[in-house]
């Protein structure tokens, strides 16, 4: 196949995928909000494509009109995607390296393989993160941005070990984090380790007390963010 094929297999998948949640959401104004927002496009924008005025798009995602119909889904989905072509197609490349790798994308964010070794620096910089404790490796070969609570309660430790993607020379975002006990306690039944593990979500003072030391047991380093994720990750995605 291709990768012209690729391109709008993965297109055509998450065409299905976004329609899918709008038309069946309990609230589809809230739902087309959020993959109008994940997708980093205005409601003027998203309008402008669809050929209409920004209050219709307003008043889908307000509720102030009835939920919208196939129709206008499709014009939405379509609009998004469009929209995401015209910039690169980096949500769709993301959404096809998310599905290749056997996840669902509301547990795996984002997954990505560097063309080469980079210094872990580079993705704190990134993320405007605060390393915690020093890893045995300064480098990382790629990175994955894992939803910390989907992963804890939904994966086996087998699939937990698919985060690493092609390499476990990599970094391993988790988002959502409290406290960073979940995540860190998790990684323990994980041989072998991460190069890095960065914490999004708190700062160093509501870091869970015995993170630093687990971290330094197991040689990864481990960083703490709570920089505002998607430009954050619109960072990472140009490493």
């Amino acid at each position: 196949m291709s990768v012209g094929e690729d391109h709008g297999e993965a297109r055509a998948r998450l065409a299905r995928r976004i329609a899918g949640e709008i038309t069946l959401s309990g609230d589809p104004g809230a739902t087309l909000r959020k993959w109008r927002t994940d997708f980093d496009v205005s409601q003027t924008e998203l309008a402008d494509r669809m050929g209409v005025s920004s209050s219709v798009v307003s008043d889908y995602e307000s509720g102030r009109r009835e939920s919208p119909g196939i129709g206008l889904v499709s014009r939405v989905v379509e609009g998004l995607l469009d929209i995401d072509e015209a910039r690169g197609g980096s949500r769709i490349r993301q959404f096809a390296r998310v599905v290749s790798a056997g996840f669902e994308s509301d547990i795996v964010r984002d997954i990505r393989e560097y063309p080469a070794a980079i210094p872990t620096e580079r993705v704190y910089e990134a993320l405007d993160a605060t390393e915690i404790a020093p890893g045995e490796r300064d480098t990382v070969n790629g990175h994955t941005v894992i939803n910390s609570i989907e992963a804890i309660t939904s994966l086996s430790s087998e699939e937990f070990y698919r985060l690493y993607g092609q390499s476990t020379d990599r970094a391993l975002v988790f988002t959502g984090v409290t406290r960073g006990e979940s995540p860190l306690v998790a990684l323990r039944v994980v041989t072998p380790t991460p190069n890095a593990v960065i914490l999004h979500g708190l700062d160093e003072e509501a870091l869970w007390d015995h993170a630093a030391a687990l971290a330094r047991v197991d040689g990864f380093s481990l960083a703490v963010s709570t920089a505002d994720l998607e430009p954050a990750l619109e960072e990472l995605r140009s490493l």
